[in-house]
C-alpha cells in the first residue's frame, strides 16, 4: 500500500510536467514565490535521494544532486536548469529508491537519521515520502494550472 500511494503522487508529479515547454517548467505562478515545476523535479530528486539512498542506505558521504555544500534549497533554482538533466536525476533517484526499499528486510529496518536527530524505519521515510510529495503535488496543482489551466490527477 505504501509503495503504491508513493508511486501514485511520483506519477502525480510527472503528470503535471508534461507537456509543458522549457519555459512553462521554469515559469513561477506567483511573482513573490520561487516554486517552479522544474524546481519542484529538482528538489524531490534530492528528497528521494537524501532519505533512501543517504539515510535507509547508510551512502552517508553522497553529495546532493545540485549543492556539494548540502543546500537543499539550491534545487528550487530552476533558473538555468537543464530540462532533462532534471528528470533524469529524479528517475535515477527514484529507481534507486525503489530498488533499496524493494531490497529491505522489511519496512521496520530502522537506522539513525541525523537530520531528524532519531531513529526512523523505512516505513517511517515512506510515509514522510508520501507527505513530501503530496505536498508539493498541491504545490505542482497550482503552479500547472496558473500555467495552461490544467487541473486534477
Amino acid at each position: 500500500m505504501l509503495r503504491a500511494h508513493l508511486d501514485f503522487h511520483r506519477a502525480t508529479l510527472a503528470m503535471k510536467c508534461t507537456g509543458l515547454a522549457d519555459d512553462d517548467l521554469r515559469r513561477q505562478s506567483v511573482p513573490t514565490s520561487s516554486l517552479t515545476l522544474l524546481g519542484l523535479v529538482r528538489h524531490m530528486a534530492e528528497v528521494e535521494r537524501a532519505w533512501f539512498r543517504r539515510t535507509i542506505n547508510g551512502e552517508h558521504d553522497l553529495p546532493l544532486v545540485w549543492s556539494n555544500a548540502g543546500d537543499f534549497q539550491k534545487a528550487y533554482d530552476a533558473t538555468d536548469a537543464d530540462r532533462d538533466e532534471a528528470f533524469k536525476a529524479w528517475q535515477a533517484e527514484v529507481e534507486h529508491a525503489r530498488r533499496i526499499e524493494q531490497a529491505a528486510e522489511s519496512l521496520d529496518v530502522t537506522v539513525h537519521s541525523a537530520r531528524w536527530k532519531a531513529d526512523v524505519s523505512l516505513r517511517a521515510v515512506m510515509l514522510h515520502m508520501i507527505h513530501e510529495y503530496a505536498r508539493h503535488n498541491g504545490h505542482a496543482d497550482l503552479i500547472r494550472e496558473a500555467t495552461d489551466g490544467t487541473v486534477g490527477v
